[in-house]
């Protein structure tokens, strides 16, 4: 696991978005899966910054989404497929045709989540997947204890997840109260896992992601145990308080230079 800690969020945005900019440019017909949350949101502007200037296509790209509340229409603001096609389809100019959705809003949603699961493994697996950290270790919709072989599916949130999600439906008991998403199986296969970590609240949630044993209660956890990760994390974020947490924060501020943070 390698472990990248920025001065602030822009520089975390900065990095990230240089890092999968360089990769799409080396396999633009990568498959990749695309987090939503308030923590990729810089991430999305400089990716599609960088994509303005001609850094990489983004034409041959297969998308995945992550995660959809259950019984909420495409169309309605408040789905994540709409707010994926503002933030990161649309700008980039990524075809409708070359998305696969999570159809939350599917009469058959066991059926939904089979067909999704091999769109996925049809295209290969993911080439990358991007990640946001929920407060109490979720990753997609993984609500904790989440297995490490389970496939996509539908989850209950947990009540910590819709009150952090309640700002964007007006009080918490409008939040949906389900929700699907891809699964551990498919995010720990993929080839290239980024985490992005950002904010002060995050602290204590990622020093558990990264200095315990992998367990099914922290499920962004679970990444230790795979090839292929990076944290990159504000420095807000990083939990310096812990000794053990403390040593390799300092090790990794090394990576600093790599991602273009002075």
């Amino acid at each position: 696991m390698r472990l990248i800690v920025t001065k602030d969020y822009a520089a975390m945005s900065r990095c990230a978005a240089r890092m999968v900019a360089e990769a799409l440019a080396s396999h633009p017909a990568a498959n990749i899966a695309m987090p939503t949350g308030e923590t990729p949101i810089g991430f999305y502007r400089e990716l599609a910054a960088l994509h303005r200037l001609g850094a990489f296509d983004a034409s041959h790209l297969r998308v995945f989404q992550l995660d959809e509340y259950l019984g909420v229409a495409p169309d309605d603001p408040r789905a994540f497929a709409g707010w994926i096609a503002r933030v990161f389809l649309d700008p980039l100019g990524i075809s409708p045709a070359q998305v696969v959705r999570l159809q939350g809003e599917a009469s058959d949603l066991y059926a939904a989540c089979q067909q999704y699961d091999a769109a996925v493994a049809a295209a290969g697996g993911f080439d990358i997947v991007v990640l946001g950290l929920g407060a109490n270790g979720h990753i997609a919709f993984n609500e904790p204890p989440a297995d490490r072989d389970s496939p996509t599916r539908v989850v209950r949130l947990s009540d910590e997840t819709r009150a952090s999600n309640a700002r964007y439906w007006g009080e918490q008991m409008h939040v949906p109260t389900h929700a699907v998403t891809c699964g551990m199986a498919n995010i720990l296969a993929a080839r290239v896992k980024l985490l992005l970590v950002a904010g002060e609240g995050k602290r204590d949630i990622l020093r558990r992601v990264v200095d315990v044993p992998a367990i099914a209660d922290v499920p962004a956890s679970l990444l230790a145990a795979s090839d292929g990760v990076t944290i990159i994390a504000a420095e807000a974020a990083w939990p310096r308080s812990v000794p053990t947490i403390a040593a390799r924060s300092s090790s990794s501020l090394s990576s600093r230079l790599e991602c273009g943070d002075h």
